[in-house]
């Protein structure tokens, strides 16, 4: 392993997507890497969290040599795409990009974070659990510390290269950064999604709606269970929406009966929005997933953004090992940025095209024409 007699060159903060497969990345590249985790691996592995890979994020975990923790997880058949229901019509939402040589995958966050973990370590890697109370020091020298407290109650104190952020949107890592140097855009797009996990298996893996009452989806989170979302008021609370009416309303969007219905283990009302928080690096700290950005779940471009990140900074970081040469770092932030307000574009217009075009009574009927019309050119037929 690759170190600079410090405990190790990179400390990754948080064990998600992200963290994770920067984890794996480095490891396959002989550079030596840290990952902190705040909670159990019992907690990790059986955390719920929404997510689908693009084909570019199923594409890097195969350069990466890492196509098993994709593997027997995929979108189906490519030509006839996702389905999905516009007042009740069945059509089909075009899915793949035909530039990529490989198909995206619907492989749950839950399953893949399982996999990035069980591969890890199997290959040796270090992964700690129950570190609590992470507070990064010195991230302007060429001296990060990174302090935690383990699972025994023990302060630690870590030294190393570079500190790799992956701890998510209300993490630690994020607030090492000087407030006059950080820069936070937000869009809000005036709605939210009442998202409801069930023991309820979705088949086929995904169904949209685009409805008048509203946009609605029912999405799979693995063999034995899936989550509905419903779209909603900002103002709705969970206590608006008892078990019944959840499954009234997502049988009147889809406009047709929904089969089986089951238990239903967690509501929670998100809004929908976008964040990015830029510069996406200050000194050796670096922000990678969550930590530098949020999409709205409509894109269903979370991991894949997540999955990019870890890219462009591992390869960074291997070239400043392997040659001495700090190019791709200091390029990191803007060359991330970049890609990221790429996906955010995106996203905006795919989610003001799915949600625009039901429910008039947000922006209107004129929006909700043009909506209309933008959303046939996402339908293959």
């Amino acid at each position: 392993m690759t170190h600079t007699g410090k405990n190790a060159t990179v400390v990754i903060v948080g064990g998600g997507v992200a963290g994770l497969a920067l984890g794996n990345f480095l490891l396959r590249k002989g550079i030596s890497c840290i990952v902190l985790e705040r909670h159990s691996r019992d907690y990790v592995e059986q955390r719920q969290r929404a997510g689908a890979l693009d084909a570019g994020g199923v594409r890097r975990l195969h350069e990466w040599g890492l196509a098993e923790v994709v593997e027997g997880h995929s979108q189906g058949d490519p030509d006839s795409g996702m389905p999905l229901l516009i007042e009740g019509e069945m059509r089909w939402w075009k899915m793949n990009d035909d530039s990529e040589d490989v198909d995206g995958a619907f492989c749950p966050q839950q399953i893949l974070v399982q996999n990035l973990i069980k591969v890890f370590l199997r290959d040796g890697g270090d992964l700690r659990f129950g570190a609590e109370d992470v507070s990064l020091h010195d991230i302007d020298t060429a001296n990060p510390v990174v302090r935690y407290r383990d699972a025994a109650g023990s302060t630690k104190t870590v030294s190393c290269d570079f500190v790799a952020g992956s701890d998510g949107f209300r993490g630690v890592s994020r607030t090492a950064i000087p407030d006059d140097i950080l820069v936070c855009s937000t869009h809000e797009f005036g709605y939210a999604w009442l998202t409801v996990m069930t023991e309820v298996p979705a088949d086929p893996l995904a169904v949209l709606a685009v409805h008048s009452r509203g946009f609605a989806a029912q999405i799979t989170r693995g063999p034995h269970a899936s989550r509905l979302y419903l779209q909603c008021p900002l103002t709705d609370t969970i206590e608006q929406w008892p078990d019944d009416r959840i499954w009234n309303e997502l049988e009147a969007r889809f406009g047709e009966p929904v089969t089986p219905k089951g238990p239903i283990t967690s509501k929670q009302v998100v809004p929908l929005r976008g964040v990015v928080f830029s510069p996406m690096s200050y000194g050796t700290l670096y922000l990678l997933g969550d930590a530098a950005h949020l999409i709205s779940p409509m894109s269903a471009q979370g991991m894949s953004l997540a999955l990019h990140d870890a890219d462009v900074f591992a390869r960074a970081v291997i070239h400043q090992v392997e040659n001495h040469d700090s190019g791709l770092l200091d390029s990191y932030s803007n060359t991330c940025l970049d890609h990221t307000w790429r996906q955010q574009a995106s996203a905006v217009w795919m989610t003001e095209a799915m949600h625009d075009s039901g429910d008039p009574s947000y922006e209107g009927e004129f929006r909700r024409q043009i909506a209309r019309k933008n959303l046939e050119g996402l339908l293959a037929r």
